[in-house]
C-alpha cells in the first residue's frame, strides 16, 4: 500500500467533505445542541442530577454528561453526514474515473475511511471547545483540557469509527445505496441504543458485551453509578431541589477494564470495512447502476408501484392547478406532484384521515406520531427533488422564478403536514387549543427546516437524520415541554408553542435570504458567492 497516495487521497476526501455546505449546517447545529443540553442551574434544571441533588458543573462532570449525549447525536447523525459520497461519484461523472485507476479497493475505501473519520473528528473536536466555552461561562471549577480531551475520545472515538465504516460499507453494496440502507442504519442506531440501555442497567463493568456500546452511553452511566454509589442517576435535562448540597465528581472516572472495553469497541467498529472491501462495485455498471434503477429494486419503490393505481385519486389536483392563478395554483401542483411520485403517501394519507375521523380524540397521539414520522420522511425531498432530478433550472423558470420556486415548495410542505395532521388538530381544538396550536406551528416549523436544510445542502439526508433523532428523543422525553415540536406528548404549553412559532419564522426568514441573497445587501451578496 502506497502511504503516500493515501494520505494524499484522504486529504482530498477531508477537504471534499469540509468544503460542502452540509458540514457547515452540522457544525453550528453541534454547537447549538451543545450549549442546549447544558442548562443554567439558576434556572432550575441541570445536566446531571443524582436523585434529586444536582452534580456540580465541573470539567469531569460536563465532559462526561455532553459527550455522553454527543454519543447518541453522532452515532446518527455522523452516518448520514458521510454517507453518499459514492452517488455523487456516479452523478457527476467521477466513478468511472476511478474505476480506471490503479488504486486497489481496500486502499480506495480506507482513504474514503481516514476522510470521514477527520471530518466527523472535526465536529466532534467543535463540539467540545464548545463545551469548553460553556464551562468558561457556567463551570463550577477550573477548566481541565486534558479531561475533556481524555474523555471525549474514549467515549466519542469509537461512534466515529463505527459511524463512518458503516458509511463506507452501505455506499460500497448498491442494494444498501438508497433509502433501504438510510431506514436500516436507523434500525440498526435505535437497536444499539436499546442495547446500551441494557448494558447499563445490568451489566458488570469490563470487557465483555461492553464492546457493542458504540455510542458510549452504557460506558458513561455505568462509571457515574459505580463513582456514585446509586443507580438514581439522570443524565440530560432534569430538576433539582436548590436546598440539597451540590455533588462533585471526582477528576479520575475511568478504570482500566473501561478504557480496555473502549479500546476493544473500537477495534469491533472498523470490522463493517471487511466486507465493504469485498462487496465495493467499483463503479461497474453491471453491479451498480444510475440512482433511478436502484429506487425501482428497493422495496418501497415495489409497494409504490403495486400502490400506482392511487395516483387517479389526486389528478383532479393537477386539473385545480391548471385552473387557480398564480403561487397557488404552483402549490397545488407542487402537492399533487408530491403525492403523485409516492403512492404510498396516498394511501398513508387515507389511512390517516380514517383515523383521524373516526378514532376517540384521546387515542389520537399514537396516529399522530406515525403521520408525523411518515409526513417527515416525505417531505425531506420535496425542496431538493428538482436538484436531484437535474430539473433545478428548469423549474426556476416557472413564472415567479427562484423566489417563488422557494415559497411554493415551503408552502406545498405545511399543507400536505396539514392533510396529514390537520384533522387531528381540528379535533383537540374545543378541549385542548395549545395542544391543537402545537400541531399546526410544530408542523410549519418543520416545513421550514426541511426547506432550508434542503436548499442548503441539495440533498435530503441532512434534514432526514436531524428529524429521526428528534423525534427518537421526543418519543423518550414525554415530559419535556419544549421536545415536544408537534404535540404528540401533551406535553407542550402555551410558551413552547411560541418558541417554536419563533424558531420556524427565524429559519422561514434564514431560508428566504439563502434562496435569493442578492435583495439583502452585503451578508446576501456573501451567501451568493458560496452558493
Amino acid at each position: 500500500m502506497n502511504g503516500h497516495l493515501l494520505e494524499t487521497m484522504a486529504r482530498l476526501e477531508l477537504r471534499m467533505r469540509m468544503r460542502r455546505l452540509s458540514s457547515l449546517v452540522a457544525l453550528l447545529a453541534v454547537v447549538a445542541l451543545g450549549w442546549m443540553m447544558i442548562p443554567d442551574p439558576t434556572g432550575g434544571e441541570t445536566l446531571m442530577a443524582v436523585g434529586e441533588a444536582r452534580v456540580r458543573y465541573t470539567s469531569s462532570a460536563l465532559a462526561l454528561g455532553s459527550a455522553s449525549l454527543g454519543g447518541l447525536l453522532f452515532g446518527l447523525v455522523g452516518f448520514f453526514l458521510l454517507r453518499g459520497r459514492v452517488g455523487e461519484d456516479l452523478r457527476t461523472g467521477t466513478g468511472g474515473v476511478i474505476s480506471a485507476t490503479p488504486v486497489g479497493n481496500g486502499q480506495f475505501l480506507l482513504a474514503r475511511w481516514l476522510g470521514g473519520v477527520a471530518s466527523l473528528g472535526a465536529l466532534v473536536a467543535a463540539f467540545m471547545t464548545a463545551t469548553m466555552v460553556l464551562h468558561l461561562l457556567r463551570g463550577e471549577g477550573p477548566l481541565q483540557p486534558w479531561l475533556y480531551l481524555y474523555t471525549f475520545g474514549l467515549l466519542l472515538l469509537p461512534n466515529v469509527f463505527f459511524a463512518a465504516s458503516c458509511a463506507v460499507l452501505f455506499d460500497s453494496w448498491a442494494p444498501l445505496m438508497g433509502k433501504r440502507g438510510d431506514l436500516l442504519f436507523f434500525i440498526l442506531w435505535v437497536a444499539l441504543l436499546s442495547l446500551s440501555s441494557q448494558l447499563d442497567a445490568s451489566a458488570p463493568e469490563g470487557v465483555g458485551i461492553q464492546v457493542l456500546d458504540f455510542m458510549g452511553v452504557a460506558a458513561g452511566m455505568q462509571r457515574l453509578q459505580a463513582v456514585l454509589h446509586t443507580g438514581q442517576v439522570s443524565l440530560g435535562m432534569s430538576s433539582f431541589d436548590a436546598s440539597l448540597p451540590p455533588i462533585t465528581l471526582p477528576d479520575l472516572l475511568w478504570t482500566r477494564s473501561t478504557v480496555l472495553a473502549r479500546t476493544g469497541c473500537a477495534v469491533l467498529a472498523l470490522l463493517p470495512l471487511l466486507p465493504a472491501t469485498v462487496l465495493f462495485h467499483r463503479f461497474s455498471p453491471d453491479r451498480v447502476k444510475d440512482r433511478q434503477s436502484r429506487k425501482r429494486r428497493s422495496p418501497l419503490e415495489v409497494i409504490n408501484g403495486r400502490l400506482r393505481a392511487l395516483t387517479k385519486l389526486v389528478q383532479p389536483l393537477f386539473r385545480l392547478a391548471s385552473l387557480l392563478p398564480g403561487p397557488s395554483g404552483q402549490m397545488v401542483a407542487e402537492v399533487a406532484l408530491t403525492l403523485t411520485v409516492s403512492p404510498s403517501s396516498i394511501a398513508a394519507l387515507l389511512l390517516t384521515l380514517a383515523a383521524s375521523l373516526l378514532l376517540p380524540a384521546d387515542k389520537l397521539a399514537a396516529v399522530l406520531t406515525a403521520s408525523v414520522a411518515f409526513w417527515g420522511i416525505l417531505i425531506s425531498e420535496v425542496s431538493t427533488r428538482d436538484h436531484q432530478s437535474g430539473t433545478l433550472q428548469l423549474t426556476g423558470a416557472v413564472q415567479g422564478g427562484l423566489p417563488m420556486r422557494y415559497a411554493r415548495q415551503l408552502a406545498a410542505t405545511f399543507v400536505l403536514g396539514l392533510l396529514f395532521m390537520g384533522t387531528i388538530a381540528v379535533r383537540w381544538a374545543p378541549a385542548n387549543p395549545v395542544r391543537a396550536c402545537a400541531v399546526v406551528v410544530g408542523i410549519f416549523s418543520l416545513s421550514a427546516l426541511a426547506s432550508l436544510l434542503g436548499r442548503c445542502t441539495n440533498t435530503p439526508r441532512t434534514f432526514l437524520a436531524l428529524f429521526l433523532f428528534g423525534l427518537y428523543v421526543a418519543l423518550n422525553a414525554t415530559r419535556v415541554p419544549m421536545l415536544d415540536l408537534v404535540g404528540f406528548n401533551g406535553a407542550a404549553t402555551a410558551g413552547t408553542v411560541l418558541g417554536t412559532l419563533a424558531f420556524g419564522l427565524s429559519v422561514m426568514v434564514a431560508g428566504a435570504v439563502w434562496n435569493e441573497p442578492s435583495g439583502f445587501g452585503t451578508p446576501g451578496r456573501w451567501l451568493s458567492t458560496r452558493a
